[in-house]
């Protein structure tokens, strides 16, 4: 599992997934990226809001992210919606691959960062999708809880 203190340069989040899904269970994946890819993303323009993670042939692919040209690159540029492979343990994409299947779940990317060493990570979310009164519900959750911490705030 990644956690914030690990992730020192975060290329590109997901922020609309923990309002979409309820994720389940997050884990870290290695992803392969060609040059010009790696160069694209230390620049910070990535996105993966609108990706996924699917398995094909045994293994787990990075579906629809964008990652933009890199201008310097010239003629060795990178394909920017192209599928990336993500890099596991077997026993990780076993259990991948089966909670897709027989649950109905999704992977989601929640986050693309590079680690201490330099190495581009993404953090993958087990995730359901929620319903519209699930979204309306957390959201007034979240406005209670905000009202809640401005009264106590001011009570003293």
């Amino acid at each position: 599992m990644a956690s914030d203190v690990d992730a020192v340069r975060i290329a590109a989040q997901n922020r609309k997934a923990r309002h979409n899904y309820t994720i389940e269970d997050s884990i870290e994946a290695g992803i392969v990226l060609q040059g010009s890819e790696v160069k694209s993303l230390r620049e910070g323009r990535a996105t993966i809001s609108e990706s996924y993670a699917t398995e094909q042939g045994g293994e787990l692919f990075l579906i629809n992210s964008y990652i933009p040209e890199y201008k310097q690159a010239g003629q060795f540029n990178h394909e920017p919606r192209r599928p990336r492979k993500l890099l596991l343990h077997r026993r990780q994409i076993a259990r991948m691959i089966g909670a897709i299947q027989r649950d109905g779940m999704t992977l989601v990317p929640l986050k693309l960062y590079f680690n201490s060493r330099g190495k581009a990570k993404l953090q993958l979310g087990l995730a359901k999708g929620k319903k519209a009164y699930d979204k309306r519900q957390a959201e007034k959750k979240k406005d209670w809880d905000r009202q809640k911490a401005r009264l106590m705030r001011e009570k003293g």
